[in-house]
Order: structure tokens, then C-alpha cells, then sequence
């Protein structure tokens, strides 16, 4: 099986700009689902916090990945997630559970904001 990516801002099919869009065209909708935390958006890109209250929930796309081990490689680049390197990623790529719409739980990539929020959000 493929990995599943959780998809809530550019990384869209329908939103991806020309840098990404020959990867993203090759996913593989899923269908829609839900994780818990905040979306905030920060200019051009929208950016991901992960928490646990049960009244926070983001939604999103769920899409299988190209079975190519290079497009997750340029996902992350185009992330600036730099796995040798986390601290200094702007985002990082984890696994989270995502509720699906019928209620099934699914592990899937998710890219999450890796800086201090800007006061104006804080």
C-alpha cells in the first residue's frame, strides 16, 4: 500500500502551484477526514498546529502518495522540511491519526508548522 498524505492548504491538487504540480497531479483522492488541532494562515500558505482539544478539528483531503520515493523528497523540499535537520524545517512531516468522513481512522503523512507562532496569533 502506498502512503497517504493529509492535505489541508497548497499541497491540493487544486490549489498546487507550478513547482509541485507534476507530483501532485498523481495522487490518488481518497476521500475527506479530519484531524485535531488549528489551521493558521500566514500569507501564502496556510500552516498546521497539532493539539487535542475535541472542538478544534481541520479539515482535509486524504490522497494515496505516487508509489515514486522522489515525490515525497520534493513534497518535503517544496515543505522546506529538512529531515536531517527538523529543528530548522519550517515544517515538519509526521504521521497523525485522520477520522475519515464514514468514521474510520487512518495514519497518514501530515506536513505541521515547526515555528513559534507570530504574536498576532499567540
Amino acid at each position: 500500500m502506498s502512503d497517504r498524505l493529509f492535505v489541508y492548504g497548497t499541497l491540493h491538487p487544486d490549489r498546487a502551484p507550478s513547482e509541485i504540480a507534476d507530483i501532485v497531479k498523481n495522487f490518488r483522492r481518497l476521500g475527506s477526514g479530519t484531524i485535531k488541532g488549528r489551521l493558521y494562515q500566514f500569507g501564502e500558505y496556510p500552516g498546521l498546529v497539532l493539539n487535542a482539544r475535541p472542538n478544534e478539528k481541520i479539515e482535509g483531503e486524504i490522497f494515496a502518495l505516487p508509489s515514486d520515493p522522489a515525490a515525497l523528497a520534493r513534497l518535503d523540499e517544496y515543505e522546506e522540511y529538512r529531515p536531517d535537520d527538523p529543528e530548522r524545517s519550517l515544517f515538519k512531516r509526521q504521521k497523525v491519526t485522520v477520522t475519515s468522513r464514514n468514521g474510520s481512522r487512518l495514519m497518514c503523512w501530515v506536513y505541521v508548522y515547526n515555528r513559534k507562532l507570530p504574536a498576532k496569533f499567540a
